[in-house]
């Protein structure tokens, strides 16, 4: 849903499978330039013609798709703590009204992916945040507000260490070795599975 720069388009393609297809959208403008330059630069001409680069914002998005994607990847913008801790200008940016239009943003985005899930599909919700605020809060909403949002375990082995949450996971740098912070968590939507899949 947030696509930009392309990292996470690029791990998703390498595994897209024979008949996968990928959605990858990003609102701005100079950056979905940026992500279009990375997948025609670093994809084999088969696999990029299956991946549909969009510049929707992705809050409004349900509007227009209901229940048409299988997976949806949402590393939602945040207030990245980690370049507030080595960077003046991020911290001069940093303020507790901050966080909360953030978070205003973040349930906008949450709220409209899973609207856009299809029964039995996933959707992976990640920031680089600290707070619990724009973390388990954030989830939280989206458990209350739709009774067919369920918790779903996240079982693959990480390198790093990731603290429990009570939605999610939360890598720390103090615990991971300088990794961090990192938190996501992994929501399905009740329901048999149909659909593709949006980053």
């Amino acid at each position: 849903m947030c696509a930009a720069p392309g990292g996470k388009s690029l791990i998703i393609a390498s595994r897209l499978g024979c008949g996968g297809s990928l959605v990858s959208n990003e609102r701005s403008r100079e950056r979905r330039q940026r992500l279009i330059q990375v997948l025609d630069e670093h994809l084999e001409p088969e696999i990029r013609s299956r991946i549909v680069v969009t510049g929707q914002d992705a809050a409004l998005l349900c509007r227009y798709e209901r229940q048409s994607y299988s997976r949806i990847l949402l590393d939602a913008p945040c207030s990245s703590e980690r370049h507030v801790l080595s960077s003046p200008k991020h911290i001069a940016q940093w303020s507790p009204g901050r966080i909360r239009n953030l978070m205003v943003q973040q349930w906008a985005l949450l709220s409209s992916g899973f609207l856009m899930l299809s029964p039995g599909g996933y959707l992976l919700y990640a920031t680089c945040a600290l707070s619990p605020q724009e973390n388990d809060m954030v989830v939280a909403k989206l458990f209350g507000k739709y009774p067919e949002a369920e918790a779903a375990e996240i079982t693959a082995s990480s390198p790093v260490a990731a603290e429990k949450t009570e939605y999610g996971r939360h890598v720390l740098p103090d615990i991971s070795g300088g990794s961090g912070p990192l938190y996501f968590s992994l929501i399905k939507r009740s329901g048999s599975m149909a659909g593709s899949a949006v980053l």
